[in-house]
């Protein structure tokens, strides 16, 4: 049976990530690895499998054991509005990609947005307007995830890891989404939460992104 990390799990992102691999993953063990996992709603709290750890991005003797017996992790960390200036989440996968060497773990799944620009992007004037916005007035945040995307490409060279970078992120109730980079002129500006969290969880198996960094949207 499958044995998934899901980090960010207590934010609206992260427990969607929850329930669609619960739906896509019935044997599954889901294990939750938060600082506060009593946000974590109840009917998924007290499902048998579903595995609560408390820790933080700093406590990284939890975080390791964490990984015992993982096949893949999968994050909706994020920077928030008050995010500090020492991009603690990138450091923290740092360590962590380094704990996924030691136990062999080789598939990574994580959330980033198109403040992190790929080789294969072109100039789109709607994102450009999206990633100033955020560049001017959130500052941490726009650090945060550049540094996310650097260190997945300088440390994750051997694992198998998908950068999946979203917009604008919604409450709508749909999964549907499309996948690209931006600028190809299929790519919005809009995803519904939901949509994200069906293609974290269907690109576990279906590998269709490895070591890259897809913008997805809903069409």
């Amino acid at each position: 049976m499958p044995r998934f990390l899901i980090l960010g799990g207590t934010g609206p992102s992260g427990i969607l990530l929850i329930r669609k691999a619960l739906e896509l993953y019935p044997d599954a063990t889901i294990v939750v690895y938060a600082r506060s996992p009593e946000k974590i709603p109840e009917d998924l709290a007290n499902n048998a499998s579903v595995t609560l750890v408390k820790g933080t991005l700093e406590e990284l003797d939890k975080a390791e054991a964490a990984l015992e017996g993982v096949d893949a992790v999968i994050s909706a960390l994020g920077p928030l509005a008050s995010h500090p200036s020492n991009t603690p989440i990138a450091t923290f996968y740092g360590h962590l990609i380094d704990f996924m060497y030691k136990y062999n773990i080789k598939r990574l799944i994580v959330l980033g947005t198109a403040s992190a620009k790929d080789p294969n992007d072109k100039f789109s004037l709607q994102f450009q307007a999206l990633i100033i916005g955020v560049r001017t007035f959130a500052n941490a945040a726009y650090r945060e995830i550049v540094a996310i995307d650097n260190v997945l490409r300088a440390k994750g060279t051997e694992l198998d890891w998908t950068f999946v970078r979203v917009p604008i992120l919604t409450n709508a109730d749909t999964e549907g989404a499309i996948a690209g980079y931006v600028g190809d002129g299929k790519i919005g500006t809009i995803l519904s939460r939901k949509a994200f969290a069906a293609f974290a969880i269907g690109e576990i198996e279906k590998r269709e992104w490895v070591q890259k960094a897809p913008m997805i949207s809903n069409a």
